[in-house]
C-alpha cells in the first residue's frame, strides 16, 4: 500500500471582511515534514484545519490520503473516556492488521495476506502495544494509570496523550498545530526523534525554532508576500540563512536603485542640458551656427526625455525600501540611567512556596538568562526584581528605571486603541519621535483596534513596543519569544544582545537558551 501525498491547490479562505488565506497551494509527499512560519493570524492554524477536513475552503481543493491524523486543540473523546480507551482506538488498525494476517493465511487468501503485510509493516503493527508504551514514557505520561479518566487529567496531560495516539496510530499524513506545547525538553527531543522516522508525510505549525530545525525538510512562511507564501528547503537553520541573503539583495537593490534614481534626477535637471559645456567654438562651427545650434538642442531634447522617460518609469516600479530590523531606540544619552554599578541585589529572598534565592546581583549592562522547570519561581523572581511583588530581600538603586514584560499583558483602559495607549502611556513627544508604526510589531489595522479586542499576543506586542521605545534601565522579560513569530524572536534576539541597559530574560525557549551569551542562574 504505497503512501499517498496531501494535495492543497488555490485555497482561499475568508472570515468576515478579512482573507486570511489567498491562494495557497501545498504538496506534501510521504517523507517530507513542513512547518508553517509567519505571524499570529497569517492563516497557520486555518491551513492546517482545511487541509484536515475540519473547516471548509471558499475556494480551492484538497486531496487528502484515507489515513490522516490531525491534533486537535480539543481531544475528540468524552470525557468519562479512559486512557486506556484512547490508546486501544490508536491501536484498533494495527491490531486488526494482526489478525486480518491470521485469517488471510489460514484461508488462503494470499493477495490479501499481502496488502495485509504491506501495511502492517507500515504501521510496524508487530511492535505497536510495546511502542505505544514507549510514547507515552516519551512524552512524560508512563505515571499516568491507564484506568483514569480523561477529565481527571490536567490540559498538558490531555494534550500529550492525543498527541501520543497520533504517534502511536502512525497515519499517512500527520498533521500537528504546536506539538511542542506542554513538553519538556526531553518530551520535545522525543517528539523530534519520532517524527522523523514517520514514513509519510507531516505538516505542522510552530513558533518552536529548535523543534523546526530538528524536524522539518521544507518551511513555508506564509507571512504576505507579492508572490504568495514562500517554500524553503531545509530547516530553521537553512532558512535563516537564505533570508538574511534576501534581505542583503533587497538592501542591495534598493541602494542601486536609489543611486540611480538620484543620478537620472541629476540629468535631468542638469546634465542633460551641459553640451560641449565651456568649450571654444571652432571656425566651422561659427560658420554654421544656426544649422549646429538645432543639431546641440535636438541632441540636448533628446537627453532630456530619455532620462525623464527612464525617471518615470524607475519611480513607480521601484522597490519598497526595507523595514529596519527591531532595535531599541535609548533617550539621548543626558537623560539615559546608570552606566555602571549594581542596579538590583538579592539577599536570602524567600516567598513561601514559590521561590527562594540565596544571592543575585544585577550590574548595570548585565545579560543574564534565568531557567527552570515551570514552577521553580522564574516569573515570580522577576516580579520581585521589578518591585512588582513586596520582598524583602531585594534593594534597587535610587530612581532605578525598570521594566516588565509578563506573560499576561492587560492596560488599564481597554477602550483605548493601541495607538492611544502607546501615546498616553510614552507622551507626545516620545511617542512622536519613535511612531509605533516604525517598529513593526503591530499591523496599522491593529493599531488602530481598542486593546481590550486584541489577542494575548497582539496585547504583548504592544507591551513590547512600549520597552523598545523607551528602554528602562532594568529590562525584565518574561518568556519573551511567547506569542512571536520566528522571524521576530530572531530581531528581538539580536536587539537585546546590543541594547542599552540590563536585561533580564526567563525563558524555556530552546532556541534561545542554546544560544545565549550571557551569564545564566537555575531554578529548581
Amino acid at each position: 500500500m504505497s503512501q499517498s501525498p496531501l494535495l492543497a491547490h488555490d485555497l482561499v479562505r475568508t472570515f468576515g471582511d478579512r482573507r486570511v488565506l489567498d491562494g495557497v497551494s501545498l504538496t506534501a509527499t510521504p517523507g517530507r515534514r513542513i512547518g508553517l512560519i509567519g505571524e499570529n493570524g497569517t492563516g497557520k492554524s486555518t491551513l492546517l484545519r482545511l487541509l484536515a477536513g475540519a473547516d471548509e475552503p471558499d475556494g480551492g481543493t484538497v486531496v487528502r490520503p484515507a489515513d490522516l491524523g490531525y491534533l486537535h486543540q480539543e481531544m475528540p473523546y468524552d470525557p468519562a473516556a479512559t486512557v486506556a480507551d484512547v490508546l486501544g482506538d490508536a491501536l484498533r488498525e494495527a491490531r486488526a492488521c494482526l489478525a486480518g494476517l491470521d485469517a488471510a493465511l489460514a484461508e488462503d487468501r494470499l493477495d490479501d495476506y499481502a496488502t495485509l503485510l504491506e501495511r502492517a509493516e507500515e504501521l510496524e503493527a508487530w511492535d505497536a502495544d510495546r511502542r505505544a508504551e514507549l510514547v507515552l514514557a516519551g512524552l512524560g505520561l508512563a505515571a499516568v494509570p491507564h484506568d483514569r479518566a480523561l477529565r481527571t487529567l490536567s490540559g498538558g496531560q490531555r494534550g500529550r496523550l492525543a498527541l501520543a495516539a497520533l504517534l502511536v496510530r502512525r497515519p499517512a499524513a500527520l498533521l500537528l498545530d504546536e506539538p511542542t506545547n506542554h513538553l519538556d525538553d526531553g518530551a520535545a527531543a522525543f517528539l523530534e526523534e519520532q517524527l522523523r522516522g514517520l514514513p509519510g508525510a507531516v505538516v505542522l505549525a510552530s513558533h518552536d525554532r529548535a523543534f523546526l530545525d530538528a524536524v522539518c525538510t521544507d518551511l513555508i512562511d506564509l507571512d504576505p508576500a507579492i508572490d504568495g507564501p514562500v517554500r524553503y528547503g531545509g530547516g530553521y537553520t537553512a532558512y535563516q540563512a537564505e533570508r538574511r541573503a534576501e534581505r542583503e539583495r533587497w538592501e542591495r537593490r534598493f541602494a542601486e536603485e536609489q543611486q540611480e534614481l538620484a543620478e537620472l534626477r541629476h540629468a535631468v535637471a542638469v546634465t542633460a542640458h551641459q553640451v560641449a559645456h565651456n568649450r571654444p567654438k571652432r571656425d566651422n562651427e561659427k560658420m554654421n551656427f544656426g544649422r549646429t545650434t538645432g543639431r546641440v538642442e535636438g541632441q540636448i531634447s533628446r537627453r532630456v526625455r530619455n532620462a525623464s522617460r527612464r525617471l518615470d518609469t524607475l519611480t513607480g516600479e521601484q522597490v519598497r525600501k526595507p523595514p529596519p530590523p527591531l532595535r531599541f531606540h535609548p533617550r539621548p544619552l543626558a537623560a539615559a540611567g546608570p552606566a555602571d554599578g549594581l542596579l538590583v541585589s538579592v539577599r536570602d529572598l524567600h516567598l513561601p512556596g514559590r521561590l527562594r534565592l540565596e544571592r543575585l546581583d544585577v550590574p548595570a549592562g548585565d545579560r543574564l538568562l534565568v531557567t527552570g522547570p515551570n514552577g521553580s519561581g522564574k516569573s515570580t523572581l522577576l516580579g520581585a526584581l521589578a518591585g512588582r511583588l513586596t520582598a524583602d530581600g531585594v534593594r534597587r538603586r535610587a530612581g532605578l528605571r525598570v521594566g516588565l514584560l509578563t506573560q499576561d499583558t492587560a492596560f488599564d483602559r481597554p477602550d483605548r486603541t493601541a495607538l492611544q495607549t502607546y501615546e498616553a502611556v510614552l507622551g507626545a513627544e516620545r511617542a512622536e519621535a519613535v511612531p509605533l508604526r516604525s517598529l513593526g510589531l503591530l499591523a496599522p489595522r491593529d493599531a488602530a483596534r481598542p486593546v481590550g479586542d486584541l489577542s494575548v499576543g497582539q496585547r504583548r506586542r504592544l507591551d513590547l513596543a512600549l520597552l523598545v521605545a523607551d528602554p528602562p534601565d532594568l529590562l525584565l522579560l518574561d518568556e519573551p519569544t511567547n506569542h512571536l513569530s520566528p522571524a521576530l524572536c530572531d530581531e528581538l534576539e539580536e536587539a537585546l544582545a546590543t541594547g542599552p541597559g540590563a536585561v533580564v530574560i526567563a525563558s524555556h525557549d530552546r532556541w534561545l537558551r542554546a544560544r545565549w551569551t550571557g551569564r545564566g542562574i537555575a531554578l529548581s
